[in-house]
């Protein structure tokens, strides 16, 4: 039966790919693509010969309509992002909004994201707690922050290694210095890499260092 697979790849380390995975993506027609250059390496890695198509958030509601066509048609797509889970701040929702829309089947697989490693490695509460992605840069960013400063669940949040002592500045404004937190980056790679502390201790800590790779960072929430 024609259908949509999320797979999710790994963040970093290729072996954190599920076998599952790497079959489904050996039996599918097409494969979407965030980046085809990188997805193309991950296949070719695990002698993965398959049609790629790009898919990213500059061309998806041009081309979802498209692709709900194939399937319906009756081929067999495979969704992935760079890195992680499609959906969690990559691509992804519009089109699996579209084939439920559509009676398409859609599976998720499990497999890797960044959210989760970097949650439970905090040592922070990880029973609830409240993802927020990335921020907006700049419009309604202060209203967000100012909104979460009275979270009681712990918070996680992507960012830039560009932005990163901005945003724990800003933490420090609205959350308080001495709120708890932790900064990871770098997960599943060589140079993996997690600080922990109060905010104002990371932000000493960071402003210290060349500061590479996907950031993750998770703030406790206020104590109720």
């Amino acid at each position: 039966m024609s259908k949509l697979y999320i797979i999710p790849t790994p963040i970093g380390n290729l072996e954190d790919i599920t076998l599952r995975a790497i079959r489904i993506l050996k039996e599918v027609d097409i494969i979407l693509a965030e980046d085809t250059r990188k997805t193309g390496l991950l296949l070719k890695h695990f002698e993965i010969n398959k049609k790629m198509l790009p898919h990213h958030l500059f061309n998806e509601h041009k081309t979802v309509l498209s692709v709900v066509k194939k399937i319906a048609d009756g081929q067999t797509i495979a969704l992935v992002s760079d890195a992680g889970t499609p959906g969690i701040s990559d691509p992804g929702f519009l089109l699996i909004r579209e084939c439920i829309n559509a009676g398409i089947e859609v599976e998720c697989l499990p497999g890797a994201t960044a959210l989760i490693p970097a949650l439970v490695n905090s040592g922070l509460p990880a029973d609830h707690f409240s993802f927020q992605g990335f921020l907006p840069h700049k419009k309604g960013r202060k209203t967000i922050l100012s909104k979460l400063a009275n979270e009681t669940y712990t918070m996680i949040f992507y960012e830039s290694p560009f932005r990163l002592i901005k945003t724990l500045e800003q933490f420090a404004e609205f959350f308080g210095s001495d709120r708890k937190a932790s900064v990871s980056r770098e997960l599943t790679k060589i140079y993996e890499e997690t600080k922990r502390g109060t905010i104002a201790e990371l932000i000493n800590y960071f402003k210290n260092k060349t500061i590479k790779g996907e950031i993750v960072i998770i703030v406790k929430g206020e104590n109720k």
